[in-house]
């Protein structure tokens, strides 16, 4: 790495779990979107899902976090939100929204359709922004709700509760993050054990979903995350690199992050 450079970091992070419901998950709009949504595929819409009123807004759900995370003066440049589920506000990009509860005035948009590796798609794109030069603090914010409002045409794994987590990422002298995704892996498992290999003896492995196919966590999509907020203090604490790993069998992605 030249002299001087530096590098995007997970500097800090924050997760939550949340019970109960949006208002929003009554909107009469959402029964629209989500019948325009489906209607091409043929599936039926969950309807006990809309007359209950079922499922969480992720804005209501991250804002407070940006807000407890982040200082007034600490401007955010770039805002990324990841999810799995749909949101149940149509309509209204949730990005946006959740942009106005940041500091500064950020480009945001949203990442969806990945499953799982959307969040690692994130993180990749916060590092590439960070590398042209305009973006020296990038929040990634991951959320993921309770209900889909359709039947789907094939088993998907939701969560057990409602749930965000924040990820800052910072400009830092050194070796930033790093991203790799590939997709038709022959085997996951071996691909993982031979990035651990580079990234050296001293690397803490620790993987997400999709591994294990019997094994379905109760946070699919933030599970991973939630662990990186509890454990990234240690790590930072010990100077220990850590290797990232999550694969989606749906779409065949699989994904790593290292972190120096």
């Amino acid at each position: 790495m030249a002299p001087g450079s530096s590098g995007l970091r997970i500097t800090r992070a924050l997760a939550r779990r949340f019970d109960g419901r949006s208002e929003t998950s009554l909107d009469p709009d959402l029964r629209v979107f989500v019948s325009d949504l489906v209607r091409p595929y043929g599936l039926p819409l969950r309807e006990d899902l809309l007359r209950e009123g079922v499922g969480h807004s992720y804005e209501e759900l991250a804002a407070g976090l940006l807000r407890e995370v982040l200082a007034e003066d600490e401007p955010v440049d770039l805002l990324i939100l990841a999810f799995d589920t749909p949101d149940v506000r149509p309509g209204a990009p949730s990005s946006l929204a959740l942009a106005r509860s940041a500091p500064g005035d950020p480009l945001a948009f949203a990442i969806c359709d990945q499953g799982t590796a959307a969040a690692f798609t994130a993180l990749r794109l916060a590092a590439d922004h960070h590398r042209t030069g305009g973006c020296r603090r990038a929040v990634v914010v991951l959320a993921e709700q309770t209900a889909l409002h359709y039947e789907p045409s094939v088993p998907v794994p939701l969560p057990e509760r409602h749930a965000a987590v924040v990820l800052v990422c910072e400009e830092a002298p050194g070796a930033g993050l790093e991203v790799r995704q590939v997709t038709g892996a022959g085997s996951p498992e071996e691909a993982v054990r031979a990035r651990a290999e580079e990234s050296g003896p001293e690397v803490e492995v620790v993987l997400g979903a999709g591994f294990d196919a019997e094994d379905l966590p109760a946070q699919p999509f933030t599970g991973l995350w939630a662990r990186v907020a509890e454990d990234l203090p240690r790590w930072r604490k010990a100077e220990q690199p850590v290797l990232l790993a999550g694969y989606d069998r749906r779409l065949g992605v699989l994904s790593t992050l290292t972190l120096p």
